[in-house]
């Protein structure tokens, strides 16, 4: 994925001690720690992680693959029994005691995949992001890596082995099916409220929508990043209009709401779907 090079291994690949210098010198190698070196286009999180002295892992290295992460406000770094002189992420001094460690999050579980020198496995990362979110978060994130096809859904056995017991109860509620975070989350919130749902349904001459609601309200999950256009949201209007003539209801929620804003839409889906059941 991206590499992590020593000293040595630049030399093989025919770089001089002079050459060294002078590419971390123009900014084209990056020395995150002793003998530690990446390429100029490495991402920020993976320098930050070797340069603490760990491995990316959890939340950090899920989101730069792109899979669905609550949030990731810290960097998260997996660390191995016995590591020492960690540095902080920015910088080559000492990481704070643990009371000042802001905006770091060490992990010292021990490895269920084998490494890469600057990265956990993504097994590892999702093992740690099931620990390190709230139950339905963390759902999220395994439906949206399972969907990636970045994990194969026998491998969900090895993630959930190494997990407590009590983490069992989530592996029922996966999903591969969902393409987007945001999906998932209000797919749990219509199963807490005990409604019929069906995933990615196509109906001709309208595509494939993201949720159907006991058969007759269809839920789109709309995000900024692919609806924001006015040629984009001329299509969904004109969607909404050809699902109202095969008799649908169709409610749009934003992205931004189902993740910060979830009571509300909570309590909008309660009402809609109840008020649905009287009129019938």
């Amino acid at each position: 994925m991206w590499e992590v090079l020593t000293r040595a291994e630049l030399f093989a690949l025919g770089m001089t001690p002079r050459a060294i210098t002078a590419a971390v010198a123009a900014g084209d190698l990056i020395r995150a720690r002793r003998d530690n070196y990446l390429a100029a286009d490495a991402p920020r999180a993976l320098v930050e992680a070797v340069r603490v002295g760990g491995r990316l892992g959890c939340l950090s290295l899920l989101a730069l693959l792109d899979v669905f992460v609550y949030e990731t406000p810290a960097l998260h770094v997996h660390m191995e029994r016995g590591d020492s002189r960690m540095r902080a992420p920015q910088h080559r001094g000492a990481l704070p005691s643990r009371r000042l460690r802001d905006g770091v999050v060490l992990h010292w579980q021990r490895f269920v995949a084998e490494p890469t020198r600057g990265c956990v496995d993504i097994v590892d990362a999702l093992i740690q992001s099931v620990r390190c979110q709230q139950p339905r978060h963390a759902i999220a994130t395994l439906d949206s890596a399972l969907n990636k096809h970045l994990i194969e859904l026998g491998q969900i056995g090895e993630v959930f082995a190494a997990l407590p017991a009590r983490y069992g109860v989530l592996r029922g509620l996966l999903d591969a099916r969902a393409q987007s975070g945001t999906e998932t989350l209000v797919r749990l919130m219509l199963r807490r409220i005990g409604c019929d749902v069906e995933l990615q349904v196509n109906f001709a001459g309208v595509g494939t929508v993201d949720l159907v609601v006991d058969g007759w309200l269809v839920i789109e999950c709309d995000s900024n990043a692919f609806h924001s256009s006015w040629q984009q949201q001329l299509k969904d209007r004109r969607r909404d209009l050809a699902l109202a003539r095969q008799g649908y209801c169709v409610l749009r929620i934003a992205a931004e709401d189902i993740l910060y804003r979830e009571d509300e839409v909570f309590q909008a889906l309660v009402e809609v779907i109840t008020n649905n059941q009287y009129a019938r």
